[in-house]
């Protein structure tokens, strides 16, 4: 231990000495910290991006909690005595990683009311005692160190990056009767409703259709069509969070979004902050990835016209397999 903490004096940090079980460990390093958010992460996962731990704080300071996990796409099944006796439905399941931030009372909170047991992440320990932790995506570069096997593989700093793949989706709706339009999810009052066979949310529209196209996958009409009764008024936020799980179920995971809704009226400044919140929710991705921006045509064609209004999106996935 003293070895280890002449290495890190320099650099102005604390040696704790750990306990005889992992949860011990967590524990008394939380009696030293004092940030208001603390990240937890295992010395097995030397590979974690600065990108991945930026990810992790910021929808830490949002939601309280932030794990970072990945899809699984392999088949799942439990087992007893060498034989499967059920399969489990892998699209309800994640990868779990860290590091795993959270509010700093909060999990010391947790671990309090753990008193003597064991677990084998601090999710499960502020599952238990706080409330249900939020997701952000990993990265498959973040591998963990366990066997004798896993140092003789190639390794991540010599191995290509994931697979990137962009997406551009457009969608337009004229006016109608109506008190008010929804935008990215967020209900606007303006006396003016947006012609639609679902809410119209333009801009979520256009955001399910970049993901779908990134991921190389049919186009919004194909998944939703407006001949379809029972999606009549059907809420958009929900139809990309299903988007979203095709994406998924194909091996990728969003990086980011840029949003970009043109409209003569109503003004959106006010409700953008609130665009943003409600993307980054519905696609698990922290605000600091999405990008809303609104403007005008300068009286130019049919948007410029106050006619309707259009919007813009380009996305941006990573392979997540």
């Amino acid at each position: 231990m003293q070895q280890v903490a002449a290495l890190a004096k320099p650099f102005g940090y604390e040696v704790v000495l750990g306990g005889m079980t992992r949860t011990d460990s967590v524990k008394r390093a939380l009696a030293c910290v004092t940030g208001d958010i603390v990240l937890i992460h295992d010395g097995a996962r030397p590979f974690v991006s600065r990108r991945l731990i930026a990810s992790a704080i910021s929808a830490a300071k949002e939601w309280g909690s932030a794990v970072c996990a990945l899809p699984c796409t392999d088949s799942l099944a439990e087992i007893e005595d060498g034989v499967i006796t059920g399969p489990q439905n892998r699209e309800k399941l994640v990868r779990l990683q860290t590091p795993q931030a959270f509010k700093t009372e909060e999990i010391r909170r947790a671990y309090r009311a753990a008193g003597d047991q064991t677990f084998t992440d601090d999710s499960a320990v502020y599952c238990k005692y706080i409330g249900k932790p939020h997701i952000v995506w990993g990265e498959t570069e973040n591998i963990k160190l366990t066997y004798a096997e896993d140092f003789k593989r190639e390794l991540p700093p010599a191995a290509p990056l994931p697979a990137r793949r962009t997406g551009f989706g457009v969608d337009v709706h004229s006016f109608c009767e109506g008190e008010f339009l929804t935008l990215a999810g967020v209900k606007i009052d303006c006396g003016l409703g947006l012609l639609a066979h679902s809410d119209g949310d333009v801009a979520f529209h256009a955001i399910t259709d970049a993901l779908l196209s990134a991921a190389g996958l049919k186009d919004i009409g194909h998944y939703f069509p407006d001949t379809d009764p029972a999606l009549e008024g059907a809420d958009s936020a929900q139809m990309c969070k299903s988007a979203l799980n095709e994406v998924l179920k194909a091996g990728y995971v969003p990086m980011n979004v840029s949003l970009s809704i043109q409209a003569e009226k109503p003004r959106l400044a006010p409700h953008i902050d609130k665009m943003i919140k409600k993307v980054a929710s519905v696609l698990q991705i922290p605000e600091s990835c999405v990008a809303v921006s609104a403007g005008t045509c300068e009286k130019l064609g049919f948007v410029g016209e106050g006619l309707g209004i259009a919007a813009y999106a380009y996305v941006l996935l990573k392979e997540g397999k």
